[in-house]
């Protein structure tokens, strides 16, 4: 097969203990999906799961060193941390049960949803899409996959985020408001789901702002750490 021009490289995220590498196919985000996260963006209750994506290509995958480097993005003053739980799909489906979407999943990784939030807001009050704020270069930084057979309990999993060794936010994978499996059956209504997705699956209060030299840590138990430098 012949190109009028050439493919850019696969987008890719690295495979904890492993040489392989997991090609990314698209990237979908859960929002508001912490109740404490809810009320601090001004919303409460268990309101139906929406959803937004981030390109591909997006990704800034941690190195051997589980670290990471971005530039601060261009038009914003406000750029927001939020740390989550990212699920990578292995099998693809449409009208995946909850019950049936852990055997959809190949693995778990620690990420960050970075946020331009002066212009989401501005979005939100015009009316309008959120894509500059969140689908940007290199807003997606992550760490290495671990396989699920090797993550534990990831149900109850404890996630934080520091800034500087300051904590910015802590809590745990069980104060999800809509859980992984759920997420799964109300994505796979939408879309078809392929392999090589990533959901991330939304954040835990405490999002605030970084800046130019600020370095982010980012855990959750029994996942590789993910350590972001902002340039």
């Amino acid at each position: 097969m012949s190109y009028v021009i050439a493919p850019l490289p696969q987008a890719c995220v690295p495979v904890r203990g492993s040489d392989a590498l997991f090609p990314v196919h698209r990237i979908y985000c859960v929002g508001r999906n912490y109740a404490a996260h809810a009320r601090e963006m001004g919303f409460t209750g268990r309101e139906p799961p929406f959803f937004f994506m981030k390109p591909a290509d997006a990704v800034v995958p941690a190195g051997p060193d589980s670290s990471a480097r971005m530039a601060y993005p261009p038009l914003t003053q406000d750029l927001h941390h939020e740390v989550e739980l990212v699920v990578a799909i292995g099998k693809g489906g449409r009208d995946i049960a909850a019950a049936d979407a852990p055997s959809h999943v190949w693995g778990y990784a620690v990420g960050l949803d970075m946020t331009r939030r002066d212009l989401q807001a501005e979005m939100k009050k015009q009316g309008r899409p959120w894509c500059i704020a969140k689908g940007f270069d290199a807003s997606a930084p992550i760490g290495a996959l671990t396989p699920a057979a090797q993550a534990g309990a990831i149900d109850k999993a404890g996630i934080w985020l520091q800034v500087n060794g300051q904590e910015r936010q802590r809590s745990s994978i069980d104060q999800l408001i809509w859980s992984v499996a759920e997420t799964i059956e109300h994505l796979s209504r939408a879309w078809q789901l392929q392999p090589g997705d990533l959901i991330f699956t939304g954040t835990p209060e405490g999002v605030a702002a970084v800046q130019p030299g600020d370095t982010l840590e980012a855990g959750i138990d029994g996942l590789a750490p993910l350590r972001l430098h902002v340039a």
